[in-house]
């Protein structure tokens, strides 16, 4: 491992231990040059998952790009960082456990608005209006309909003032 403060290339592990998700090991790393300490992280590589994108064209998928989209959906939202990395990490899982190294944006996006519609309706609608490129305000009206109709509140309450 390359020391990021000097660029030496032999140093020696001090600590290791497994992430608290279990899917990494997190190494503390002393500089046999200069003596400055860094972590580095181990994931198992496996095939690279390439997304399809809506033009046809195939690009290597980039957690980080999901992250920021999800991210900026939740802005001023009461919704952590680590909700937003459990969405990503639960899409990963689903994508691994599907086998197949190729996944379309669209089956991206739809994925992430099932976990969002769970844990934010503010942030849901904000994501699928980027993602399902509302281009009027009827567009939100619909997707909001189709939120409050299949929520199970609403559904209560429907059957509440139907039976009274």
């Amino acid at each position: 491992m390359r020391c990021p403060h000097c660029g030496y290339l032999e140093d020696k592990v001090i600590d290791s231990r497994p992430t608290d998700d279990g899917t990494s090991i997190r190494r503390r790393r002393e500089c046999m040059l200069c003596q400055e300490r860094f972590t580095t992280y181990e994931r198992y590589e496996n095939m690279p998952l390439m997304v399809i994108k809506k033009d046809g064209s195939r690009q290597p998928f980039d957690r980080s790009k999901l992250i920021n989209g999800i991210l900026k959906s939740c802005e001023k939202r009461p919704i952590s960082i680590q909700q937003i990395t459990k969405i990503v990490d639960t899409i990963e899982r689903q994508q691994e456990n599907n086998l197949r190294r190729e996944v379309s944006t669209r089956e991206l996006g739809e994925r992430v608005l099932q976990q969002l519609r769970d844990i934010d309706e503010v942030a849901y609608i904000r994501f699928a209006s980027v993602y399902r490129e509302f281009s009027d305000i009827g567009s939100f009206f619909v997707e909001i309909n189709s939120l409050t109709s299949s929520s199970p509140e609403e559904s209560m309450e429907d059957e509440e003032e139907n039976d009274g």
